[in-house]
């Protein structure tokens, strides 16, 4: 198929919906379909190569739309559609409720990808009027949370075979063969020691200040926070030296291609969520988050120690994960000491969840995506080596 990807993610950019977007578009070409991403602002000078900042192994088109931020990126929107309509696309892929609906409007078959329930004033009422819409359209929820919460919120459920649940994913060839805990840890020139690792964003609810807490408590343990903007680092640095805690390392932003390096580092990968977290676009997105350093930690093939929240519960299990009670730092305190001592229990967990993971990749995210909107609309599917997704 030939897809037109709308999307108002900045680019390049270290959040997560900017580093989502690029990876759903990588696997969608890698499973044969012709993508163009189309993003707001000015076109670079030169062409910039995205490759290392995003993990990339493929390349695709991207396309700069000039945008005014004054007018809600509807401009963007409407100059998008004409984009995918001179270029006959056969399908418009979006995050934006307006765009889909817009989209679909004007008879392009659509996919929605829903991160969280649809904010504002008008986008609940889009969204219902969408839902409507005759087909070709397919709604991706990347939880059962969300879509429970959302039919819940807005009294309305999509229609059977147009919606489908479809967790983020990782690259899974990416996290084949990273050397030993010990081994990546002399190659990015850590001291030899127990170390546990975070990564991700520095936003509030993600856990930074109990993870400090934690610090305090296992003085002998290394601490890896891999993430966080300057002023961010800058910041914490600060309160990390006010607390007199020294144990803990910040590397800041470090780019998805060395990402699995450092999370091998590790011999704990740590998700402490609040009962309340906000995404790199504010509001609560606890109850409903797929969030793709989950599969990154499953993938990197080392034990993951997470907060009980219900949405991780859709992919981890007790056997895949250890769990503690979230904001109890008693609880944390216990699991996180037993994991430490136990190198056997590190090591079943950490095999369990690399095994699970293997259900995870983007491209079989996308090619479950890709077949469920083809069955709307017709169109025949490429033929792939399915084991190999």
């Amino acid at each position: 198929m030939k897809i037109a990807y709308l999307s108002t993610a900045q680019v390049p950019s270290n959040r997560a919906n900017s580093i989502q977007v690029m990876k759903v578009c990588q696997a969608l070409v890698q499973n044969g379909e012709e993508v163009t991403l189309y993003v707001p602002g000015d076109q670079p000078a030169d062409n910039q190569d995205f490759s290392s900042y995003y993990g990339l192994s493929i390349q695709f088109p991207l396309v700069y739309l000039k945008s005014r931020r004054s007018l809600k990126r509807f401009d963007f929107t409407l100059a998008g559609i004409r984009q995918a309509r001179k270029n006959r696309s056969d399908l418009v892929y979006t995050r934006m409720i307006w765009a889909a609906f817009l989209a679909r409007l004007r008879g392009f078959a659509v996919v929605l990808e829903m991160h969280d329930l649809p904010q504002g004033h008008l986008a609940p009422l889009i969204y219902r009027l969408f839902l409507k819409l005759r087909r070709p359209k397919l709604t991706v929820y990347i939880t059962s949370a969300l879509k429970q919460h959302t039919d819940e919120a807005l009294a309305v459920k999509s229609r059977e075979r147009e919606f489908l649940i479809a967790p983020d994913g990782v690259d899974l060839e990416r996290y084949e063969n990273l050397p030993r805990s010990a081994e990546a840890r002399s190659m990015l020139g850590l001291e030899e020691k127990v170390t546990a690792a975070y990564s991700g964003g520095f936003y509030a609810g993600r856990g930074l200040e109990i993870m400090q807490e934690l610090a305090l408590s296992f003085p002998q343990v290394q601490f890896l926070w891999i993430g966080g903007n300057s002023q961010q680092v800058s910041e914490w640095q600060a309160r990390l030296g006010a607390a007199k805690v020294d144990n803990v390392i910040l590397t800041g932003f470090v780019e998805n291609a060395k990402l699995p390096l450092y999370q091998a580092a590790a011999d704990v990968l740590l998700m402490p969520y609040s009962l309340a977290f906000g995404g790199s676009g504010g509001g609560d997105i606890s109850a409903v988050s797929s969030p793709m350093k989950l599969f990154e930690y499953m993938a990197a093939g080392r034990c993951i120690l997470a907060s009980d929240l219900p949405v991780l519960r859709e992919v981890l299990h007790h056997a895949s994960a250890a769990f503690y009670q979230p904001e109890d730092f008693s609880d944390l305190c216990a699991q996180f000491a037993g994991l430490i001592s136990d190198t056997q229990k590190r090591e079943a967990l950490a095999a369990a969840a690399k095994e699970d993971v293997k259900a995870y990749s983007w491209r079989r995210r996308m090619t479950g995506i890709m077949r469920a909107i083809r069955n709307l609309t017709g169109k025949q599917e490429p033929k792939l080596d399915y084991d190999n997704l």
